[in-house]
């Protein structure tokens, strides 16, 4: 296994800022970061992580590491093309990459075309990187790492997957009481309410996977489309589906993670006024499912955002005793309607994740 440690403590002596988007390859190296913003801002999404390290070099003319998986370098080549390129302003930076689906290693179905394509990506955008393999293969930061100074290029360090060592790292624990809602058992009594007419969409990670245990304990996956990547867009799939079955009740799980990546959608949410548009907010201030870093989403006012936008409605929900009370409100409201959800963090031990998802989909359109 690969010492993170190590690796941290070569790029803290070359680089005082990191932004970048959470990544479960890259989860344990994350542990070191700093926490003040002045030096690591989690970002919202790739794009706007790079977008953040340009500025960082214009204000001090030092390169910033941006990390991200690999799946994020779709949200990141704009900017990475138009902005940073040689040909435009020659911009330095380094992107330390989460490889997902790299050739040769079992991994899940969304992440195997980016993996198989990572590399040839990479040279397309005229990268020059290094595959960090083995503790021996750490002294290779340093070089690239003078390299994309003295040149002033843009520079990748690759870790792939089950990579790094773990690190023993003391996490805040959130006060528990009888009143706490878990996702899983809000979750489950949402499925209580939901009959034949609703179809469901699921954004990324744990929100999924429980959805798809709970449904798979039932033996009935019919009427859900489980988001298992293309973090940030569940909501677009689901407004897309209200538009052309208004016939249906469709419910948009979503998280705070995921809503605050392409927070414009609420937008075109809002514009569309679709009745049938119900979106639910998990949040937990928490990208839990790769590391439980955290959002910033504890303190915004999900009420006024959703009402300046157009939601028709909004609703809150804090303790477990209201669930019902709240959920009968919110389905029966006419939307597009928003439901903000105070969950804390944690799942069930050996969550399993969606699978044959063809057949899901095929499933899916027939329902």
């Amino acid at each position: 296994m690969i010492n993170s440690k190590k690796i941290f403590n070569i790029l803290k002596n070359n680089i005082n800022f990191f932004t970048g988007v959470p990544d479960s390859v890259l989860k344990e190296f994350l542990k070191f970061l700093p926490n003040k913003k002045k030096n690591h801002l989690i970002s919202v999404n790739e794009g706007t992580a790079v977008s953040h390290a340009i500025g960082y070099y214009l204000a001090t003319k030092k390169i910033a590491l941006v990390y991200m998986q690999n799946s994020g370098l779709g949200n990141a080549i704009n900017p990475l093309i138009s902005i940073a390129n040689e040909k435009v302003y020659q911009i330095p930076m380094c992107i330390l990459l989460g490889w997902r689906g790299s050739p040769n290693e079992k991994d899940e179905p969304q992440h195997l075309a980016m993996g198989k394509i990572t590399l040839d990506l990479l040279k397309l955008l005229k990268i020059k990187y290094v595959i960090i393999n083995n503790n021996n293969s750490i002294s290779k930061i340093k070089k690239i790492l003078d390299y994309s100074k003295k040149r002033k290029k843009i520079i990748c360090i690759i870790i792939k997957k089950d990579s790094l060592s773990k690190n023993k790292v003391p996490k805040k624990r959130e006060k528990l009481n009888n009143n706490n809602i878990l996702r899983l058992k809000f979750i489950e009594n949402l499925l209580k309410f939901t009959t034949k007419k609703y179809k469901i969409v699921s954004t990324t990670g744990y929100t999924s996977r429980e959805l798809y245990y709970l449904r798979k304990n039932k033996k009935s996956h019919i009427r859900d489309f489980y988001m298992v990547g293309g973090m940030g867009h569940a909501s677009s799939v689901a407004l897309g589906l209200s538009s052309f079955l208004n016939y249906k009740k469709i419910i948009c799980l979503d998280g705070d993670g995921s809503i605050l990546m392409h927070l414009g959608s609420m937008h075109t949410i809002g514009v569309l006024k679709n009745p049938n548009f119900k979106h639910i907010i998990l949040n937990n201030n928490s990208h839990e499912s790769v590391g439980g870093q955290g959002t910033e989403a504890q303190n915004i006012d999900f009420k006024n955002l959703s009402k300046s936008v157009g939601y028709k409605n909004y609703f809150i929900l804090k303790k477990k005793n209201e669930i019902n009370k709240i959920l009968k409100k919110f389905l029966k409201s006419s939307g597009p309607s928003l439901l903000e959800v105070k969950i804390i963090s944690g799942t069930i031990k050996n969550l399993l994740r969606p699978k044959n998802l063809k057949k899901q989909k095929e499933k899916f359109l027939d329902n």
